[in-house]
């Protein structure tokens, strides 16, 4: 498992009731934007936007703690909540907030689909999201007119692997391995290698991560049909089983 264990608990443990020993290896560590005034102002200002977009449950946490700062988290009632996959609106009903766009494939471009027939050209739309963080929402947003201010909420850095990691690695390679981001899979190359993964089947959280690791020359035995841990689950039995 390729996310810290805190970020992806419910997965690890879906898994182990499969009857699979999870290690999980953090490849990625999140850290605040080097420059905090974007972010901070956004906040400051929430009340002007018809809707705030989340792409992550990172994105939900950075612009609620931005929020308690600038003491405006109860102008944040006056917004349109959207969220791109159910972990990140998950994340937004845990705040006791509303989401009222939530497509079922988690997708940007799925969510564009859900919001673009009520959204008028000129409306201002707040994306808080990571610095590297994919654009195709925003870019279908600017294409229909919308004013999108896009926000860096945090940062994704590679993570250094703990020796006895690397070591348990070349061991005894995993059977199955789970990938829910490009980036991470990235940066598991960086760190370990691909001789590391041996045999192993590759999991993708979904198409453009599959594409990803297409690219990087891991294709992917399995893809989960939607961002949740149940399907990641159903994928990476698919894997083991060949189907």
């Amino acid at each position: 498992m390729t996310r810290p264990r805190e970020r992806a608990e419910e997965l690890c443990f879906l898994l182990e009731d499969e009857g699979a020993e999870v290690l999980s290896l953090p490849l990625l560590e999140l850290r605040p934007p080097e420059d905090p005034r974007p972010l901070a102002s956004a906040a400051e200002h929430i009340q002007r936007y018809r809707w705030v977009v989340f792409a992550s449950p990172s994105a939900v946490d950075a612009l609620l703690d931005a929020l308690r700062e600038a003491g405006t988290s109860e102008r944040l009632s006056r917004v349109k909540l959207a969220a791109v996959g159910p972990r990140t609106a998950r994340a937004v009903k845990g705040y006791g907030l509303d989401v009222a766009a939530e497509p079922e494939e988690g997708t940007g471009q799925a969510l564009f689909e859900m919001l673009k027939d009520g959204l008028q050209s000129g409306d201002e739309v707040l994306l808080p999201a990571a610095e590297d963080g994919r654009r195709e929402l925003e870019d279908a947003l600017r294409e229909a007119g919308v004013l999108v201010t896009r926000v860096t909420a945090y940062r994704s850095l590679p993570a250094e692997l703990p020796l006895e990691a690397l070591e348990l690695l070349g061991a005894s390679p995993p059977d199955v391995a789970v990938f829910a981001s490009p980036r991470t899979a990235e940066a598991f190359l960086e760190a370990a290698g691909r001789e590391r993964l041996g045999a192993a089947r590759v999991v993708a959280i979904g198409p453009t991560t599959a594409s990803a690791l297409e690219q990087l020359g891991l294709p992917a035995s399995a893809i989960a049909e939607r961002p949740t841990p149940e399907s990641l689950v159903d994928a990476t039995v698919r894997a083991v089983r060949g189907n």
